[in-house]
């Protein structure tokens, strides 16, 4: 118990202490925290303080500035004080109070005794700053507004000066050099009229731009009355420009007279030059018009063409004279020009305002005219020469064309008729179309003398010939044809003579075949056309049928041409009536040659046929292979059928 007791005095005695200690602490903590506040309130007062201090000089400030810009940056430097500056100021001085309204609090809570800010620091102290500076603030505002209002007024003012007094500057540039000037005194009387009339079109813009002067001396009073900081250039500038007008009024009156007088003196003048322009130009037309013509150059063809040219060129020689008098009169109108000039002294050129053509202009023209007169003469002559030259060529290639057109066509028409008519054996008709075709080879030389004469004909570039029908192509042609038709026709005679020994006809059935052909041939032009076939196959007995008729036609005219020629009807006249080996005839000699073998021997063949021909049926005979084969046994039998084109072989 004694321990309990002594543990128990000892525990409270500790506790008290402790609670001692803790009330200390705390009270020296809000003993802290309250100097903390009192020196940062007076920190805070003392800034704000000071910056009000230095703001309110800055807006009490009312001196002008003198031109936009300088017073646009003071209105946009106040804007960045109202945005950027005073705002955060505004929230110092608000929690300033609140900083000074908590402390009083907190002193009171505390039992402290109230906090006294350092003099001239008090909360009211502060809002009288304040409202302060509030009030210079709106006060320099208002002023800034109406001191930009007023320049703004003042640079419109001045902006119209300048504008208005550039454009009159722009305007009067060079005027007085141009009023001054005296182009008038070597001026034609067309550009002294010209110019006064630019001169009265001057005289209304002047008088045009009288308003706009009165209205420049006008703004320039109004910015003197409104006290504009650069009044001292707008006058020096609007007194230059009325000084400037004045002597414009004077120089165009000036001006005025000297052109009026400078136009009646060149009356006189301008007189001579439109008698001389109206003269000139017709007289300078005919000149290039003959020049045109004498250089022109000529294409003709015929004698006739060029007899005339000459014509023409003869009656143009005989207008001359007249020309050249007609010249004379136009010069002497230019000199009395230059006389006058000369005599009251002109400062002005002799050329005429009225015509391009110039008297040098036409003494060269006609100097060339006289020049080109027997240059066109000379080349007249020499292109008659080369007419008469191509005529001649002409007569020479048309009388030989006139010989061997027609020769051709004769022997055409005769080699036709031979064709037909000829009779008697196939190997008379041969010679006599070979005699034929000798005697065209001869007359070769005759063409190539054509020939000869056609290129001299093309170099010349003669392209027509009015003395005969027959040109080279058509000789050539005809040539080509007569060639071809005589060796053609050659060619059927041998074929015929091949037809008639192949097939054992006699001369006697030619001439029948031949006769036939003739009569049903009934345009007589070596050919018979389907119908001209069908009357001759019915007149020798054939009863026909379409289908009979087709086949027979597809072997005479296989090509399906619609006509039939002889050598055609020959093959199909011996092919009906002549008596024509079959491959099964064929089939059985060689059987009776192989003793009723199935095959034959090459030493059969050679021993029964002669040594050529043994060898030909040696070396084209496939190998039998049927019944009863042995070696080198041949098949005589598909030999036989390929020779008749009945096996593939």
């Amino acid at each position: 118990m004694t321990y309990v007791s002594c543990f128990y005095h000892a525990f409270a005695g500790a506790e008290q202490a402790e609670t001692a200690a803790n009330r200390i602490c705390k009270v020296l903590a809000v003993n802290q925290e309250n100097e903390r506040l009192m020196e940062e309130y007076e920190r805070l007062a003392s800034e704000l303080l000071e910056w009000i201090r230095r703001t309110i000089p800055w807006l009490e400030n009312r001196t002008p500035e003198k031109t936009m810009q300088a017073m646009q940056k003071k209105l946009e430097d106040f804007r960045d004080y109202r945005r950027k500056h005073k705002p955060p100021k505004v929230q110092e001085k608000c929690q300033l109070e609140i900083n000074f309204n908590t402390l009083q609090t907190k002193l009171r809570i505390s039992n402290r005794p109230a906090f006294m800010p350092s003099e001239g620091k008090m909360v009211s102290d502060i809002a009288g700053a304040w409202q302060r500076l509030e009030q210079a603030e709106k006060g320099y505002e208002e002023w800034l507004l109406n001191e930009i209002r007023r320049l703004e007024r003042l640079e419109h003012l001045a902006e119209k000066f300048r504008q208005k007094a550039s454009t009159h500057e722009q305007w009067a540039y060079g005027k007085e050099q141009i009023l001054l000037q005296k182009d008038y005194e070597s001026a034609s009387l067309t550009e002294v009229r010209a110019m006064l009339r630019k001169h009265e079109a001057f005289e209304s813009d002047l008088a045009a731009h009288q308003d706009r002067v009165e209205q420049i001396a006008a703004i320039a009073q109004e910015l003197n009355e409104l006290d504009y900081h650069d009044a001292a250039s707008v006058n020096d500038r609007c007194q230059k420009i009325c000084d400037q007008w004045d002597s414009l009024g004077t120089l165009t009156q000036k001006r005025r007279e000297a052109l009026e007088r400078t136009e009646k003196l060149l009356e006189t003048i301008d007189q001579l030059h439109l008698e001389f322009a109206k003269r000139a130009a017709p007289f300078n037309n005919w000149m290039e018009g003959a020049m045109e013509d004498l250089q022109d150059m000529f294409i003709v063809h015929s004698i006739e063409e060029i007899q005339s040219l000459i014509s023409a060129h003869d009656q143009f020689k005989a207008t001359l004279p007249e020309a050249d008098g007609e010249r004379q009169a136009i010069l002497s109108i230019q000199n009395e020009v230059e006389k006058v000039i000369q005599s009251y002294s002109m400062r002005i050129s002799a050329s005429n305002p009225y015509s391009t053509v110039t008297v040098e202009e036409i003494r060269t023209k006609w100097e060339k005219v006289k020049q080109l007169v027997p240059q066109r003469d000379q080349s007249l002559q020499e292109e008659l020469a080369r007419q008469h030259a191509n005529e001649r060529l002409r007569r020479q290639f048309a009388a030989q064309a006139n010989v061997i057109g027609p020769w051709i066509q004769t022997k055409m028409e005769e080699i036709a008729r031979s064709s037909i008519e000829m009779t008697g054996p196939l190997e008379d008709q041969m010679n006599q179309l070979k005699q034929y075709e000798q005697n065209i080879i001869n007359y070769k030389h005759n063409i190539d003398k054509l020939e000869g004469d056609h290129q001299l004909i093309q170099e010349a570039l003669v392209f027509d010939n009015k003395h005969t029908n027959y040109t080279m192509e058509h000789i050539r042609v005809g040539w080509e044809l007569l060639l071809t038709t005589i060796a053609r026709t050659i060619n059927e005679v041998e074929t015929q003579i091949l037809t008639r020994d192949a097939k054992g006809i006699t001369q006697e059935q030619m001439n029948d075949f031949r006769a036939s052909f003739n009569h049903f041939d009934r345009r007589k032009n070596g050919l018979m056309d389907h119908d001209d076939f069908r009357a001759c196959l019915i007149s020798m007995g054939y009863d026909l049928g379409e289908a009979e008729f087709a086949r027979i036609m597809s072997l005479v005219d296989p090509n399906g041409q619609g006509t039939v020629t002889f050598q055609s009807f020959i093959d199909f006249m011996t092919r009906e009536t002549a008596d024509t080996d079959t491959a099964e005839q064929v089939i059985a000699s060689f059987r009776i040659l192989a003793s009723d073998k199935p095959y034959i021997l090459a030493d059969e063949l050679r021993r029964e046929l002669p040594p050529e021909q043994a060898q030909y049926c040696i070396k084209r005979m496939p190998q039998y292979t049927g019944p009863g084969s042995v070696p080198g046994a041949l098949d005589y039998t598909s030999f036989s059928s390929a020779l008749y084109g009945e096996s593939d072989l």
